[in-house]
């Protein structure tokens, strides 16, 4: 029974700790209570994002060696991800329509997140199909399904 009882007393504390919190302006809002507006960020639109991967694409030339194109995997995440925002932002699909595109941006993150070039050529485990080749079949997808 005395847990109980110290128990209701910590919580009548804790509550009453957050309406004086609450009603001394303690809430961290202040500058949404001002009526300030908050900057939003630019999101660019589809077309741009995928023509920047396009461009990112046509200018890889990796060699065989592992480790020879992460700066290269590293260049053509950068375009994926403004993609995937600018899908983000875009309303015009419905909620289903960009399932394929998500899970071949998703497929390349798999593929970056290795956090090394593993290689190519011969090698028999890669992770440059994951992220250029999931960006070809991106752009492929893209070209399927336009919305702009």
């Amino acid at each position: 029974m005395g847990r109980h009882t110290w128990g209701r007393a910590a919580a009548g504390i804790a509550l009453a700790a957050a309406v004086v919190g609450t009603v001394s302006g303690c809430g961290g809002t202040a500058d949404v209570d001002k009526g300030e507006a908050q900057p939003k960020p630019k999101v660019v639109s589809v077309a741009k994002a995928r023509a920047a991967l396009e461009e990112t694409l046509d200018g890889i030339d990796c060699q065989p060696e592992p480790g020879a194109c992460w700066e290269q995997m590293t260049a053509v995440m950068k375009p994926a991800r403004t993609l995937r925002k600018a899908m983000n932002a875009d309303k015009r699909g419905g909620p289903g329509f960009w399932t394929e595109a998500y899970a071949l941006i998703n497929k390349m993150e798999d593929g970056y997140a290795v956090g090394e070039d593993q290689g190519g050529g011969s090698r028999y485990i890669t992770n440059r199909p994951a992220v250029f080749g999931s960006a070809h079949d991106l752009l492929d997808w893209l070209d399927e399904h336009p919305v702009e």
